[in-house]
């Protein structure tokens, strides 16, 4: 006989908030704010930031001032840093379920299925367990479904689980009453469009929803949709994902701290994406067949001229040799260039990616110059590796810093650079 189908999401809370308060315990209780790339806009808060009324996508330079008076701490985006706490509590939570899917950086999908013990009291020692060994407050949903699950997760975070931060939602007495007040965007999977879309034709909660007909609605939105409401149901159809899909395409940009006019502060930026491109194409072994560089302006600035362009060069044989993208995004960067414009943005994109494993020679390529790149590739990457990032680089890499990101808040990279361990003063 086989057991029902049980998922469990644990949600880390105000996750990026939560890292910086693990190095800072003084902030606990207090407002935390963090900011996106460049300091721009507000991108996570804590619950006391919340309720100063604090709102997602905030741009820093209008509640500069507030922050200030109001206290609230203010940092920089620390990507090094959540990644590498990310993957601490996702390392404990697997430990947890026979199978596991790591659905964001601050939240990961189990398969309590079976599990003959108490889930409820499974799930609050895990939430225990976690906040000790990490020092990460996290939440966990319960239910036969994923969409459930995550609904789930949702409420206990709002406080409405008697148990604190797990909530199951076979223990919710009446649940079509709860899903009744539930807006359709709070569920799992509904954008703002599709909301509007439901609400033209009359169903406005998620308790009419899930008392919808799937076939019908699958007309209007497809194989989602009906998924969705099946799930409402209670039935799972919608599987955990143990192993990642692979990826079909890199992107690696960045918004500049200041307007960039010049020719070589572009180029350094460039040469900067496409190096680190190459270097996630190796990391999960894969090569592209072509590279699209591009740059714009800002399109809110409306005092100067906007320009945007991109070139894409394909190249003869698939490839993650960081020369060989370098050459071909200079190549581009030269044809899309134009002096008088102000850069806000500029990247590369790889949107043909294939297994490395997989490669077409051609009829006089003797595969040697392969061997030579790879070893090249693998000894730049040890050093890299070994003595810190970029210790190894490109020299048009460094014609400018202009292009790097403003960070003023950041916090120190305690866990991932020796250098910046914290320091305990008994």
């Amino acid at each position: 006989m086989t057991s029902a189908p049980i998922f469990a999401i644990a949600d880390c809370n105000n996750f990026y908030a939560s890292c910086e308060r693990v190095f800072q315990p003084k902030l606990n209780g207090k407002p935390v704010v963090v900011l996106s790339n460049n300091d721009g806009c507000v991108i996570a808060r804590s619950n006391e930031a919340k309720a100063l009324d604090i709102k997602m996508g905030a741009a820093y330079f209008k509640i500069e001032q507030y922050a200030k008076q109001e206290g609230i701490a203010v940092f920089s985006s620390n990507y090094a840093l959540y990644g590498d706490m990310s993957q601490r509590v996702m390392q404990i939570l697997s430990s947890f379920a026979p199978r596991s899917e790591v659905y964001s950086i601050d939240e990961c999908f189990l398969d309590f299925t079976g599990l003959p013990q108490n889930l409820t009291e499974y799930s609050l020692d895990i939430c225990a367990i976690v906040k000790q060994w990490t020092g990460i407050p996290i939440s966990i949903g319960v239910a036969p479904t994923k969409t459930l699950a995550k609904l789930a997760n949702r409420l206990a975070k709002k406080g409405h689980s008697k148990h604190g931060p797990a909530l199951d939602w076979r223990d919710i007495a009446d649940p079509d009453a709860v899903l009744k007040t539930i807006a359709l965007d709070d569920l799992w999977g509904i954008s703002r469009r599709w909301k509007d879309k439901l609400n033209q034709l009359g169903i406005h909660h998620a308790l009419a929803l899930k008392q919808s007909d799937p076939k019908q609605l699958r007309q209007h939105f497809g194989v989602v949709m009906e998924r969705i409401v099946t799930e409402l149901n209670g039935i799972s159809c919608i599987a955990l994902e143990e192993m990642p899909a692979p990826k079909k395409q890199i992107l690696t940009s960045r918004s500049f701290g200041e307007r960039l006019t010049d020719y070589d502060d572009l180029r350094a930026a460039v040469t900067h994406f496409a190096t680190r491109s190459a270097e996630k194409c190796r990391q999960q072994r894969l090569t592209t067949h072509v590279l699209t560089v591009f740059i714009h302006t800002s399109p809110f600035d409306t005092r100067n001229p906007q320009y945007s362009n991109s070139a894409t060069i394909a190249f003869d044989r698939p490839t993650n040799d960081t020369a060989q993208l370098n050459a071909a995004a200079q190549q581009g960067l030269k044809r899309i260039f134009r002096r008088g414009f102000s850069y806000q943005r500029a990247g590369i994109l790889l949107p043909d990616l294939w297994s490395a494993n997989v490669a077409q020679l051609s009829l006089f390529d003797s595969g040697e110059n392969n061997l030579r790149s790879d070893q090249l590739m693998t000894a730049l990457d040890d050093i890299n590796r070994k003595h810190g990032k970029r210790s190894v680089c490109y020299a048009s890499e460094m014609l400018s810093k202009r292009w790097q990101m403003r960070q003023e808040f950041k916090s120190p990279s305690y866990t991932t650079n020796i250098k910046e361990l914290l320091t305990v003063q008994i």
